[in-house]
This record gives C-alpha cells, sequence and structure tokens, in this order.
C-alpha cells in the first residue's frame, strides 16, 4: 500500500469516526445553526442537489415556515476540477422580494445564509451563484413555505428522511481526487488492445553513417555542427568525414604531390604550346605535337586527382573532407558524435527524420487477432502514451489511415501487426515512443456510455457507483460492451442522464465497509 493510499484511508477514517454514530449534527460539522438540519420538532432537512455547466449545488434547509427564520446551508463545488468553492457571494431566491445573501463562504465550498420567509404559499426556489467562474443560475424548482411549524410537521411526519443509499460527505469529497460525469447516449465501436510504438515512415526517416574510417568535421565554424531539433533541407551539408588514409600518406605529402603535380601540367601545357608553333612553322613533324597534346591531358587528370585526394584530409574552401548531406528533409532526430571524433567506418553519426506525418505500429495479440474481422472493417485507432493526458485518436480519411495488418504471426510474441499512418503537425509525439492502442473493428452500435474509470472490477464483478444526490451514491452491478477510447457502453444498469462517479470510486466502495465497522463498533 502506497503513501497516499494510506493518507486517503486516514482521512476517510477520521471522516467516519466523527460522523459514524449517533445524530448527525451539521451545526458542529458545518457550524450551522440547528435549524440547518432539524427543525425545533426534529425534522430532517430539505436536500437537493443541482448542477450547471460549472458547479454543482447541493442544498439542505429546513422545511420553511412563514415568519420563522431557516438557515440554508449551500455546498459549492466546481466541475472542472471537482474541488469547493472557495470565494464568491450567494443568493437564495424565494421571490423579488425575498431574498437570503451570503457574501463569503464560513469555509471553503459551504456558505449560510440565513433568512425568513414572510408570507406562506408556493415559492419558485432558486440560486444565484457569483464568483470568478462567472454568475451562475440554479432553477431548484417549486418549494412550500407553511402557515406554522404544525402545518410544516404534518406535512413531513410521514416522510422517511434518512439518508438513501451510500453515504459520502461533500467535506470528503473534496479532500481525494474525486469527479462524476453524466452517462450520455452515444455510437460506440468495437475495439481490440494493443501495445504499440511510434515509429517514422520509412521514406521520411533517414541515418547518415560513416562511408570510411576517419574523424568528423563540422561544415563550418564549431557552432554549426548540427543539433537535435534543427531544422535541415533535402541535400544540405552536414558534416564533412577526412577519411584515414593507408601507407604513410599523410597531409604533407598529398600537399607536395598536389604541387607536383600542378607544375607537371604547366610543363605539359608549355610544352604542347610550342610544339603548335614549331608545327605552324613546319619545324617537327605532327607526331611530336600530338604526343605534346598527349602528355598535357595525362598531367591535367594527375592533377585532378592529386587534387581530390588533398581535399579528402586537407581545407579547401573552408570545407573538408567526404561531404555528408542530408539525404531527406525534417529535423534532426539524433546526434551521435562530435565535431573531431574518430569514428568506424559504418559508425551511425545522424539521425533525420520528417515527424509532420508518423506510423503506429500496433502489436495484435494472436487471441485478438480474429476480432479485427476484414481490413475494411477497420475505421481507426486511439493511442495513449505516458505522461499524457488526453488520448490521441487516428480517424480514417480526416487525421490518418490504416497502412497494412500483417499476415504472419510473429513467432517471439505471438502478435501480428497493424500500422496507421497518422498527423503530427504540431510535433508532440517522439519516434521511438510506447503507447497503449485500441483499434477499432466493425459497425458502431448506439449505447449508453460512461468513462472508463467509473467500471470497478469488484471480485470480478462490474459495478459502477451512480450519484442520487449531493451526498448519497448508490452501487449498481453493470454489464459493459465495446469499450471506444477512454469510455465504455453499458448494457444494463445505467440510464442516461445519471451521474456516475468517474473518479474515486474505489474509496466509495471504501467508505461502506468503514461505516459498517464504526457501526458495528457502537
Amino acid at each position: 500500500m502506497n503513501t497516499r493510499t494510506i493518507t486517503l484511508l486516514t482521512v476517510l477514517l477520521a471522516a467516519f469516526a466523527l460522523a459514524g454514530c449517533g445524530d448527525k449534527k451539521p451545526a458542529a460539522d458545518h457550524g450551522a445553526p440547528k435549524t440547518a438540519a432539524h427543525d425545533e420538532h426534529g425534522q430532517e432537512p430539505e436536500k437537493l442537489t443541482d448542477f450547471s455547466d460549472k458547479t454543482e449545488l447541493y442544498l439542505e434547509f429546513p422545511p420553511l415556515v412563514a415568519g420563522q427564520a431557516a438557515s440554508f446551508v449551500v455546498h459549492l463545488t466546481r466541475l472542472a476540477d471537482f474541488k469547493p468553492l472557495a470565494q464568491g457571494k450567494i443568493t437564495v431566491v424565494l421571490s423579488d422580494d425575498e431574498r437570503f445573501v451570503s457574501d463569503a463562504p464560513t469555509i471553503a465550498g459551504i456558505f449560510k445564509p440565513t433568512g425568513t420567509p414572510r408570507t406562506a404559499g408556493e415559492r419558485e426556489l432558486s440560486l444565484i451563484v457569483e464568483s470568478e467562474l462567472g454568475t451562475v443560475k440554479h432553477e431548484l424548482g417549486p418549494v412550500t413555505v407553511y402557515a406554522d411549524a404544525n402545518a410544516a410537521a404534518a406535512a413531513h411526519g410521514g416522510h422517511d428522511h434518512g439518508d438513501a443509499g451510500i453515504p459520502f460527505r461533500k467535506e470528503q469529497q473534496w479532500k481525494i481526487d474525486f469527479a462524476t460525469a453524466e452517462a450520455t447516449k452515444g455510437q460506440v465501436r468495437p475495439s481490440v488492445t494493443a501495445t504499440a510504438t511510434i515509429k517514422g515512415q520509412p521514406d521520411h526517416e533517414a541515418r547518415i553513417v560513416a562511408p570510411a574510417a576517419g574523424v568528423i568535421r563540422g561544415p563550418g565554424a564549431a557552432a554549426s555542427f548540427p543539433r537535435v531539433g534543427q531544422a535541415v533541407k533535402k541535400g544540405q551539408v552536414l558534416a564533412y568525414l577526412a577519411p584515414r588514409l593507408g601507407g604513410d600518406t599523410d597531409q604533407a605529402t598529398l600537399d607536395a604531390a598536389a604541387s607536383k603535380a600542378r607544375i607537371a601540367l604547366d610543363q605539359a601545357r608549355r610544352e604542347r604550346e610550342r610544339m603548335e608553333a614549331l608545327f605552324k612553322d613546319e619545324a617537327v613533324a605532327e607526331k611530336r605535337l600530338l604526343e605534346a597534346r598527349a602528355n598535357e591531358r595525362q598531367a591535367e587528370a594527375e592533377a585532378q586527382a592529386a587534387q581530390a585526394r588533398q581535399g579528402q584530409l586537407g581545407a579547401i574552401g573552408g570545407a573538408s573532407g567526404i561531404a555528408l548531406r542530408a539525404p531527406i528533409g525534417g529535423v534532426v532526430a539524433d546526434v551521435a558524435v562530435a565535431p573531431g571524433a574518430f569514428v568506424a567506418e559504418g559508425t551511425a553519426l545522424l539521425h533525420i527524420a520528417d515527424t509532420r506525418r508518423l506510423w503506429l505500429e500496433a502489436r495484435v495479440p494472436e487471441s485478438e487477432v480474429g476480432k479485427l474481422g476484414a481490413i475494411n472493417t477497420i475505421s481507426g485507432a486511439s493511442f495513449t502514451v505516458d505522461g499524457y493526458a488526453q488520448p490521441f485518436v487516428i480517424e480514417a480519411g480526416r487525421n490518418g489511415r490504416l497502412i497494412a495488418v500483417g499476415g504472419v504471426v510473429d513467432a517471439a510474441t505471438r502478435t501480428v501487426p497493424a500500422v496507421f499512418e497518422f498527423a503530427n503537425p504540431d510535433g508532440t509525439l517522439r519516434l521511438g515512443m510506447t503507447a497503449k492502442a485500441r483499434i477499432y473493428a466493425g459497425a458502431a452500435t448506439a449505447a449508453v456510455l460512461v468513462p472508463a474509470g467509473a467500471v470497478q472490477d469488484e471480485s470480478g464483478t462490474q459495478v459502477v457507483y451512480v450519484q442520487t444526490g449531493g451526498e448519497s451514491f448508490e452501487r449498481r452491478i453493470v454489464r459493459t460492451g465495446a469499450r471506444d477510447g477512454d469510455r465504455v457502453a453499458i448494457l444494463d444498469g445505467v440510464e442516461p442522464g445519471q451521474r456516475v462517479v468517474s473518479q474515486g470510486g474505489y474509496l466509495i466502495r471504501l467508505s461502506t465497509s468503514m461505516s459498517a465497522a464504526v457501526g458495528h463498533a457502537h
């Protein structure tokens, strides 16, 4: 059991130790007067729960009696993170001239406006929240203001006001990683799961290796040597390789050989010019002129070869050695050497990739291959990568496509590859990342969908916790269907519009055993 789990258990145990036995005491827990939970006849309060697009409201108030002060206990939760609303102003509205205001919470998330209804009758109860979230109005429906306490007692005396379901108080919810989500009607596609790797497209990825043993040099100044993340163009010179030469050959020898070759070429050229002049004067035979021209061409070829050998090791116009050029355009993904390093032939030097479009290579287990069906039924895939909150979705025809599904089961891993191409325009994903993939195959069907995190496996039974009130929950055994990304289909047990616990369900389950233990102790 890790430290975080122990901390959460401690919080829950403390909460149940305070609230486990005897009467519920909101006066002690919330700092509210007794009328927040019970009137003078000991009646339980009214409890209402309502959701806006930004806040969850849980309201407790006693039966309203004309001329009698009533205290409202208002719990407000931000839906963005399911934490208490720490600042703001709330107004309880019974009518235009019956407004009860609280300018600030008594503690984070809990407001306690108090007011006295003037006359008996029906009212439309609403609550206005003004905070950093803007102005939000909760319409709570009709409420009765009774003429006297006896009328209120008569109306409420036959009702069972005990908390239905599993109690889990707002103070507990706010202290843990907790969230709820609405079950919705939607389309779900059958899918299979697989492990996957992010790869570059074969024709959009290249590695530059040393064509010979030698010393690596930059294309210019040291600062211009390729660096990771640098954008390069196809054909751009990234570095030079000065090859190691055999025997006693060194730089001085090459320079001397090049100089001798140039001198020999000059001599051959002058001799050819002299022979041409003599031949014109008929002083020499044509054979002598032809020999001079041949000697000049031979000297020119030797000079060019000497200059090329010199250029492989020496500096010529700021460049040196064999030019190493980018075979594709893209970005430098990896630099394996530094300027001045000696490398052997075949050593990997640079890795260049165009990451605007990548491949997802999913390895489908042999036991799941049959569920893929025909290739033309595969409609896309989704995958998650550690460190990224949201899943990545590949939709055929929109941002990606299926490349191929392997026809052979790998003998070692017993898997079949399924390869998708997808767009990566902002460069979020990196080559070599591992992912958990889900491949969609088959026609979509209508279903009730909930977040996958809402489904709990309790000893082989699939369970969700449905929120029946602000502080009450119900355990439901469900039948699950196909999973589509981070949503799962519920075939039976939950209706559209109901809210399920999407985060923290395990702790609600734990709270039931804790509350039972506290009850038995007394």
